[in-house]
């Protein structure tokens, strides 16, 4: 009976600590972030990089993302790649680290692994016209209207007065032969943009 009233004794003296060690880790991380950001602020981002590597955890989804952050504004794609990885992996429905995962990616030329993530986020977000847009925009300049378009015509739905997704709807228009379609849309874009120069243009070619 009496090491059982001990054993309650020290259990609930070392729950009474937990709060005071949890409390010492969140200041420390706080502390580290804040550096961070200061040293980003002044675009030294190895430094930036250097002092969450002082307080990194493979399991913390914050630092692997900002990590990812960090080295890609370095230049070193290979690493950003894999810091946003690893935050992917801990969040496998996050937008925001596949957003930031394709920063590298691009960066490195890997054209195919964008268009992949691009997908894998409006899998998980149908709506999401960022990466609806920007995915358009590939195949755009790929020359891939059949696949720019309903991607163009999605992001106008949502927001019919949009400028970019009613420019490139536009001019998708007009590359797949829709004359009609193309001049309306140029026009509505000089509503949004008095004297559009793109819109111009594009009304000119079908005079």
């Amino acid at each position: 009976m009496e090491f059982l009233r001990i054993k309650v004794i020290l259990l609930i003296l070392f729950l009474g600590a937990e709060p005071l060690w949890a409390q010492v880790t969140q200041e420390t991380l706080e502390k580290a972030f804040a550096r961070s950001y200061e040293l980003e602020k002044t675009k030294d981002f190895s430094g930036s990089v250097e002092t969450l590597k002082k307080v990194y955890d493979q399991s913390s989804y914050e630092i692997n993302l900002r990590l990812g952050w960090l080295y890609y504004n370095t230049g070193q794609f290979s690493e950003s790649v894999t810091f946003y990885s690893l935050a992917q992996e801990l969040k496998p429905y996050s937008e925001e680290a596949r957003f930031g995962l394709i920063l590298p990616k691009a960066a490195l030329g890997d054209w195919n692994a964008v268009i992949e993530l691009y997908n894998e986020i409006l899998e998980i977000h149908p709506n999401n016209t960022v990466a609806m847009f920007r995915l358009g925009m590939i195949y755009y300049e790929r020359k891939n209207y059949d696949k720019a378009m309903p991607l163009f015509k999605k992001v106008v739905d949502l927001y019919p007065f949009d400028y970019d997704g009613l420019l490139m709807l536009a001019w998708t228009s007009y590359f797949t032969g829709n004359f009609n379609q193309a001049r309306i849309l140029f026009n509505k874009v000089k509503l949004y943009s008095p004297g559009d120069n793109s819109a111009n243009e594009g009304l000119q070619l079908m005079r």
